[in-house]
């Protein structure tokens, strides 16, 4: 049975928020009001345009039986195995004509059926609402037959009331989702296109007297330590608060003594809203947010935040998140030392502020807003400055105020992000100001602080920040009152970000600088057989941005990358620091409000990396801010003679807490006591030639060449040779659009991916075997003269590398050091920085110790394959039967492929195993910096080219 109804699309390029929607309220997770999801199988049918179809698929009666079926929440162009269309990224170019409010006919169109009964004890009085918490980016909505309305605001809650259409069975809920709408000029942020019903879709039973609308005000008075409590209720009842012994009408306020909320204390109060109808749980947090001499306070105290930007992603569900995801994120943030997240950009899922609210972050709360692409025209015709434009975005910030206001997680409203300038910001930032004077309001694009609290900037570099810091950035009166934040900085796009280790001491050194957020939490690739993870371009799109939406320090499984641990290294809560020789250890606790009762300390004393004694330090439960100096027990007596020694001192959770076990780490430091003594190799013994062979000790030559071909029994099947070039990671290429200068472009240039080896000459004198050589670019006059001078005792072998440069070298190199192949390698065991990567301007997170791997291990799954895998500081290094020896210390990484193999690959799938593991020994790497989208290295992690010598001793291991 079918029926014929005209379809109407005018509203899919109306600028209008929609029609027929209820206002926008409070959101809560549960009540004793019965509700129904709605979530599951729907039937799915997709047109290539907007009109296709018409609108009879939403009467009773139709037949959907030959419909495919998808999952909801979903996203329908991640199901179907490509049947309903592709996945498109863009960073900020619509993928469509910028001719607003217009939208192209080829506008992929799903039709989504959902029947459904009434639950046997749904209730027979009262009314019904179906809510809706995303759909992106246009939704028409059917409820057995009768049209309900039209929406748009993908990130947002819509709610319809449907009690006067229900029937007890055979209920037909009918959604046509539109991809593309007047709204996709308001949603241009930097991540997939992926219509859907990506949120959950619910029906909640509305008795006669329930809760609409309510508003949790919950205030602390640091002074005397009391919370106020007031909560506002569109429908009068009753609150009550058994712990605090509150039992109050609404509208009442109530001051009594309480423990306050923050994100390292998150105490919150379970109480009841009761009205004639029904009882909703509450969770108050007592806390008060303020701009305070000009700084961001709660509860009186300054705070620092340690963000992140997150956006919500799975690598097979897009952004429909389920509970235990969301939850998992929160777990690690929490593990990883994080305090703070933004929420780029636009509102999360709201369980997941009920998560913030319950473990303890402080939550910049962004609305679903962004322009970005109009920068391509000067931001002319720009929405936000429009004011046909500015009653949707007065609905994106209500339906986010309205629906988050009562998380104490919450402390800052975001306005959206990359938009340009325009009375329409100004227009939510004051109905903003207006509606909610609890929080503050946050823009990143105000420059002038016009509209904001806060003086807000992305990807400054150091010095700029140190400039502001010391409040000599000039700008209007009122910004230079206000404290300022990094919202997004360290750009977490492959291999790094590097030097968030300077930038938070820049941080710390001044009280303007209120910390900042990385970016971003996860890369977002999908999961693909073809690809490992596929990025953008991958799916065929006429305009994309390849790997730039890989930028996240977990990678798309959730596996925190070594940028994650670099960053909880970086803003760890306790510092621990001083004299490893006088036995003395300095503890500051560096938490905003928490003190350091809920953690232990511990000691371990170590020699030549292995520990010796362990031990417990007794630590006072430091105030926030407090220092104490402890001191350290006797070093043991039972070291080996003249071995590196060092204390390690770790901060542990004494006790599981809500989101980590007992002896989790918290916060760690290495004391060096003694250093490391150089390891001398007598050269005792003499080259001796034998036809086209020369042996040397353990080391056998090919005597043309000078090449190593083996050490003992170990094959050497690529000699060591001078080696420069590294596989550029995504922070080396930068990004085109930067005027700063980007040496992995410059390295391609000027040839450094292409060296020539060229040999003059091989001699053998009484005790060595030196080989000269030239290693040069093709086209340059730059070079390097390098000589490789080989000696050796009975058993032991040493390599003196002498490098001199010549020529007018412009840029640094990428790597210093020699590469050679061996012929089998898996165990490694190394005594040195780890046990993950590490770079010049990454290497907080590096202990040094004893670790062990194996080469597949030793890779860091980058999802667009580049340099990764360093080892640092290493002294030693044990593998294929070879021990190798440094002096001074040097780089450790080792591969089953060539570093032009890597450079070549642009998926992890890309890379195949081959016959010889390739070894690199560096005495130099470049840094790593954040140019991706930031800015580079620090100078003093450049590795200029000048004069070098470095030593490598070989052995066989036992």
């Amino acid at each position: 049975m079918s029926f014929s109804t005209p379809t109407a699309v005018d509203y899919v390029e109306d600028v209008s928020p929609g029609s027929g929607a209820l206002p926008p309220r409070a959101w809560y997770a549960s009540s004793d009001a019965a509700s129904h999801s709605l979530n599951g199988d729907w039937r799915l049918r997709v047109s290539a345009t907007a009109d296709a179809e018409d609108d009879s698929f939403a009467e009773t009666g139709f037949d959907a039986g030959d419909w495919a079926e998808v999952s909801v929440p979903g996203h329908w162009v991640l199901q179907g195995d490509g049947a309903f269309g592709s996945p498109i990224y863009t960073n900020h170019l619509y993928p469509f004509p910028v001719d607003p409010p217009h939208v192209p006919t080829e506008n992929p169109t799903g039709d989504h059926l959902r029947l459904f009964d009434l639950p046997s004890d749904w209730p027979s009085d009262g009314g019904a609402v179906v809510r809706f918490d995303g759909v992106e980016s246009c939704a028409r909505v059917w409820l057995n037959g009768t049209e309900l309305g039209e929406f748009k605001g993908s990130r947002l809650p819509h709610e319809f009331a449907v009690g006067h259409l229900l029937k007890p069975a055979g209920n037909v809920l009918a959604v046509r989702v539109h991809q593309w709408s007047a709204g996709s000029y308001l949603e241009d942020q930097d991540q997939w296109w992926l219509p859907g019903i990506f949120r959950d879709v619910t029906l909640l039973h509305r008795p006669a007297g329930s809760v609409r609308d309510f508003s949790v005000t919950a205030s602390y008075d640091h002074a005397d330590g009391t919370g106020t409590l007031r909560v506002d209720s569109e429908v009068a009842g009753r609150v009550t608060v058994p712990a605090l012994d509150i039992d109050v009408a609404t509208g009442e306020t109530v001051t009594v003594p309480v423990r306050p909320w923050s994100a390292e204390i998150p105490t919150l109060y379970d109480g009841v809203l009761a009205t004639e109808g029904e009882r909703v749980p509450l969770r108050i947090g007592f806390r008060t947010v303020e701009l305070s001499d000009g700084l961001i306070k709660v509860n009186g105290k300054a705070i620092l935040f340690k963000g992140v930007n997150r956006h919500e992603w799975h690598p097979e569900r897009g952004r429909a998140l389920d509970l235990e995801t969301m939850r998992e994120d929160v777990l690690l943030m929490k593990r990883h030392n994080l305090n703070a997240v933004r929420t780029s950009h636009y509102p999360p899922h709201p369980a997941f502020l009920d998560l913030c609210d319950e473990y303890g972050l402080w939550v910049i709360d962004e609305c679903d807003l962004e322009t970005h692409g109009f920068t391509e025209q000067d931001w002319r015709d720009n929405p936000v400055d429009d004011d046909r434009w500015t009653p949707a975005l007065l609905d994106r910030a209500a339906r986010m105020v309205e629906r988050d206001k009562n998380h104490p997680s919450v402390v800052i409203w975001s306005l959206g992000n990359e938009a340009g300038t325009g009375r329409g910001l100004t227009a939510m930032a004051e109905w903003i100001h207006g509606r909610d004077s609890s929080r503050l309001v946050h823009y990143e694009g105000d420059w002038n602080c016009r509209d904001t609290d806060v003086y807000s900037r992305m990807y400054a570099d150091h010095a700029e920040v140190e400039r502001i810091g010391r409040e000599l950035d000039g700008g209007t009166h009122r910004r230079r009152g206000l404290s300022f934040i990094l919202c997004e900085y360290g750009h977490a796009m492959g291999n790094g970000p590097g030097g968030i280790a300077d930038y938070q001491r820049i941080f710390e050194s001044y009280e303007r600088l209120q910390g900042g957020f990385i970016w971003e939490w996860i890369d977002h690739g999908i999961k693909d057989e073809r690809f490992g993870y596929a990025y953008g371009g991958d799916f065929g799109e006429e305009l994309h941005d390849g790997n730039f939406v890989c930028d996240g320090l977990l990678f798309p499984d959730r596996t925190p990358s070594p940028g994650l641990l670099e960053y909880k290294k970086v803003v760890e809560p306790v510092r621990i620091d001083g004299d490893g020789t006088a036995g003395t250890v300095r503890v500051t606790n560096k938490f905003d409000f928490a003190d350091l009762s809920a953690l232990t300390f511990e000691w371990s004393y170590q020699a030549d990396g292995e520990s010796i004694e362990t031990g417990t330090l007794t630590v006072p439960p430091l105030a926030p801010g407090e220092s104490a100096d402890v001191k350290l027990p006797a070093p043991p007596a039972s070291g080996p003679d003249g071995a590196e020694t060092q204390w390690t001192v770790r901060a542990l959770l004494a006790a599981d807490t809500a989101w980590g076990p007992r002896g989790h780490v918290v916060a760690w430091a290495q004391l060096p006591v003694s250093g490391r003594q150089s390891t001398t190799v007598p050269a005792s013994a003499a080259p001796v030639a034998d036809g086209g062979r020369i042996t040397l000790g353990p080391g056998s030559f090919d005597a043309r060449t000078g090449e190593l071909k083996a050490i003992g029994g170990v094959a050497v099947t690529a000699a060591p040779r001078l080696d420069v070039w590294r596989a550029p990671t995504d922070n080396d290429d930068g990004a085109a659009w930067q005027t700063d200068i980007r040496y992995g472009v410059l390295w391609r240039k000027f040839g450094l991916h292409r060296m020539r080896h060229r040999l003059d000459r091989v001699e053998l004198s009484a005790d060595a075997l030196t080989v000269h050589t030239r290693v040069a670019p093709a086209a340059w006059e730059v070079g390097l003269r390098t000589a490789y001078r080989w000696t050796a005792d009975g058993d032991r072998l040493r390599l003196t590398v002498s490098v001199t440069p010549e020529g007018d070298w412009t840029v640094p190199l990428p790597r210093l050091g020699i590469r050679f192949g061996l012929e089998q390698a898996d165990a490694v065991r190394w005594f040195g920085g780890g046990p993950g990567e590490a770079y010049p301007d990454t290497k907080s997170a590096a202990q040094l110790g004893r670790w062990e791997s194996t080469v597949d291990a030793l890779q860091t799954p980058y999802v667009y394959p580049q340099e990764n895998g360093a080892r640092a500081d290493v002294r030693w290094a044990e593998l294929g039967g070879l021990r190798i020896e440094g002096d001074p210390e040097f780089w450790f990484t080792a591969r089953r492929w060539t570093t032009e193999q890597l450079d070549a690959a642009r998926h992890r799938t890309d890379l195949t195993p081959g016959e010889t593991v390739w070894v690199n020994l560096d005495h130099g790497q470049h840094g790593i910096g954040s140019q991706s989208c930031g800015p580079g290295p620090l100078e003093q992690y450049h590795l200029r080219v000048a004069p070098a010598a470095f030593d490598f001793l070989f052995s066989q291991s036992s």
